[in-house]
């Protein structure tokens, strides 16, 4: 009979668990008992996102460097002074407020929510900027200890802090759980050990 399943799901593109938008929740499902940082990391991968964990700050500059070279990027939207840091070394051009010219986004993030591989984002990271006027690729980088294991455990720690607002979230090109017909970002983690 499995083989009747397997053979029917083949003929009619029900194989792969990401091909449909449930598929990244089942396969979160099988990670229940992962840890957190382990089932985020695959889901964001399995959802479109890459991932690149970082032992340092020098290694993440590396990566940084190299995907700046690899996607052809010329100008970077990034509003926050630590990272501003990281572009000056490597030299690229960056505006402090969003424009059409750029091509990337080089930001922070609030929380990295396990239970669904969404990134968490407030003014604090974009300013008053929408998600989705966000250039097509988007590197974030952020910490170990900002991966949660779903939504409501993220909001009571955003409460805790009353200075966050505008709060949204992004997620990679593959989830769909939202909404398959709109247009993803290129979304590039550099995760760094705290």
């Amino acid at each position: 009979m499995s083989f009747f399943k397997n053979l029917i799901g083949k003929i009619f593109g029900g194989e792969g668990k990401n091909k449909s938008p449930q598929g990244l929740l089942d396969y979160g499902d099988t990670l229940k008992h992962a840890d957190v940082d382990y089932k985020f990391a695959q889901l964001f991968t399995l959802s479109g996102g890459i991932f690149n964990y970082c032992g340092d700050e020098a290694e993440a500059l590396s990566i940084l460097h190299n995907i700046i070279d690899s996607e052809n990027i010329t100008s970077v939207f990034c509003c926050d002074e630590d990272l501003q840091k990281f572009l000056d070394v490597t030299k690229t051009p960056y505006t402090g407020l969003l424009c059409k010219q750029n091509d990337a986004a080089f930001i922070t993030c609030e929380y990295l929510i396990a239970f669904d591989a969404k990134i968490v984002l407030s003014s604090d990271n974009i300013l008053h900027f929408n998600n989705q006027m966000l250039p097509e690729k988007i590197i974030i980088m952020a910490n170990v200890s900002q991966i949660v294991s779903d939504l409501s455990e993220a909001m009571s720690r955003i409460k805790r802090k009353s200075h966050i607002k505008k709060i949204t979230s992004i997620s990679g090109g593959k989830s769909n759980l939202d909404n398959p017909n709109k247009k993803y970002p290129k979304l590039f983690l550099l995760l760094l050990e705290d």
